[in-house]
């Protein structure tokens, strides 16, 4: 396992030695979206330095301890348990969500506590846990918020371009599938296994579909689908949508252009940021060199709830009790965050992290619009 090492973030026991240790988990190689990594992991350090400004946790300095996923759910599994082995008081972050389930499966048989960043998959453990929590609102709240976007747009044939062996995009399809059936609306797969860019635009136009969404990888094959697809006379008509948030980072802009425009994806942010809000998004915004995203906003929430709960208890999770996260009640950037039990989610839940449906402005697609909030 590789750490990356900065001011705050350091490598192993020896250089923690009195740090009160944090493990980080987040994406920061291929095939993990690295560019999500790198915002989570900026947030996670941010808060990590004013948690640390502010005296550290009982007069002890924290430290985070980061592990690169990889997007590998195995590798993350293991990096649980070398974290644990190292004697971490928590572990947080991570992106994806069949790699944030492998982690929470792990620490939950391990008995340490996780708090789960931005993996949003409703299923994330496989039994209630007292172990585990999450910030970013569940897949099922979101991408309901999303297929009322689309029902309001007067969608009612909507295409998914879908690698169905994945069970994040499977389950974002059998959501959408069931919300939009009540008012008429079909959802039609396309199969993207074995499919190149102009074969799924001949499949949509023989569809006639009014809406492509992309439950697909980025920046392939969504990149290539979203360069055919504006450029086939078909389907001039078709609106494109990627409600994972594929747009929200400025390698799609950097890739696609002004065809990267008008593609409505889910984030999780307030429509105005409080005061902390907005000074959180200064000291990232200098930390990114770029405007942080969503991701970026969630690691800082991360590390910030950490930090109260091992101000409160301490940092031996020996300490621990299945009514720690109910006791949370923390200013984060995008509003108080309070952890309940949520129906038919195995983990502790902060519901909900505020959801809006944006998209990057044709005129100028360096501008998000809001499009809708819930």
């Amino acid at each position: 396992m590789t750490g990356m090492v900065t001011q705050e973030t350091l490598p192993g026991r020896d250089e923690t030695n009195g740090h009160v240790r944090i493990g980080a988990l987040v994406p920061l190689t291929r095939p993990g979206w690295d560019e999500a990594g790198r915002h989570l992991l900026a947030g996670m350090e941010l808060a990590v330095r004013e948690v640390n400004d502010a005296g550290g946790i009982m007069g002890r300095p924290v430290a985070l301890v980061v592990r690169d996923t990889a997007a590998d759910p195995h590798r993350a599994a293991a990096a649980v348990e070398e974290l644990a082995g190292l004697g971490v008081a928590a572990v947080a972050g991570e992106y994806h969500s069949v790699v944030a389930r492998a982690a929470a499966a792990r620490a939950d048989a391990l008995g340490v506590p996780f708090l789960c960043a931005s993996a949003v998959l409703d299923a994330l453990t496989e039994q209630p846990t007292p172990w585990v929590a999450r910030l970013a609102p569940a897949q099922s709240h979101g991408w309901r918020i999303y297929a009322d976007h689309l029902l309001a747009a007067g969608h009612r044939r909507i295409a998914v371009a879908i690698d169905p062996s994945s069970v994040y995009w499977a389950c974002g399809a059998r959501i959408l599938r069931d919300h939009l059936a009540p008012h008429d609306g079909t959802v039609l797969d396309v199969d993207v296994r074995g499919s190149t860019a102009a074969s799924v635009c001949d499949t949509l136009a023989d569809l006639h579909a009014t809406a492509l969404l992309l439950l697909v990888g980025h920046p392939e094959p969504a990149v290539s689908i979203v360069r055919s697809v504006r450029r086939d006379r078909r389907l001039a008509g078709i609106t494109i949508g990627a409600p994972a948030g594929q747009p929200e980072f400025t390698g799609w802009a950097t890739a696609l252009g002004a065809d990267g425009a008008a593609v409505p994806f889910l984030r999780y942010l307030p429509e105005r940021l409080g005061p902390l809000g907005e000074r959180v998004a200064t000291a990232l915004r200098e930390r990114l060199a770029e405007a942080p995203s969503f991701v970026a906003f969630e690691g800082y929430d991360t590390v910030t709830v950490l930090a109260d709960m091992l101000r409160s208890h301490g940092p031996d999770r020996r300490a621990w009790t299945p009514e720690s996260w109910a006791r949370v009640s923390v200013e984060g950037t995008r509003g108080r965050i309070r952890f309940s039990r949520t129906p038919d989610i195995g983990v502790w839940q902060w519901a909900w992290a505020p959801v809006q449906v944006v998209d990057r402005d044709p005129a100028d697609p360096g501008r998000l619009r809001v499009l809708r909030t819930g």
